[in-house]
């Protein structure tokens, strides 16, 4: 194994650099796919609209490997409890069957949904304490049936 050497250093950035991230993002594709091929990775994005367009919820993610990964689900507070969480659930659940996907993971904090994700089938697999602090974060999946 290399030791680091002084010919390099460490630079740390709190604003976005598209380019960098960009570089990094490519090394780590190019390294993954010497073990697992290419896939067609895609964002699934998927908009709860009113008459006006409005946007007042919307379920965010994309799809690669197989997989479907809900990075946010959100519905206007006045529109909860509508159905409105579950069918925006469904319709990126159905299209990521149709590009292939067998299942799906996503997470919740433990003032968001766990019960909600839950109802619709999705089981636990690991949980994160103390983030946020006093909090816990909750990690689901959900196998996609065809």
């Amino acid at each position: 194994m290399m030791t680091p050497s002084s010919d390099y250093r460490l630079t740390v950035e709190d604003h976005a650099n598209p380019e960098a991230e960009r570089v990094v993002q490519r090394g780590l594709e190019q390294f993954n796919n010497r073990f697992a091929p290419a896939d067609d990775y895609r964002p699934l994005n998927v908009y709860l609209r009113d008459e006006s367009g409005t946007i007042r919820g919307g379920a965010l993610g994309e799809t690669y490997w197989g997989w479907l990964h809900v990075s946010i689900l959100w519905v206007d507070e006045a529109l909860r409890g509508a159905g409105h969480g579950s069918r925006l659930l469904a319709e990126a659940e159905a299209e990521a069957r149709r590009r292939g996907c067998r299942h799906v993971h996503l997470d919740t904090l433990s003032f968001q949904a766990l019960p909600f994700y839950q109802r619709l089938g999705y089981t636990l697999f690991g949980t994160l304490d103390d983030l946020p602090e006093g909090h816990q974060r909750f990690f689901l999946q959900k196998r996609l049936s065809p």
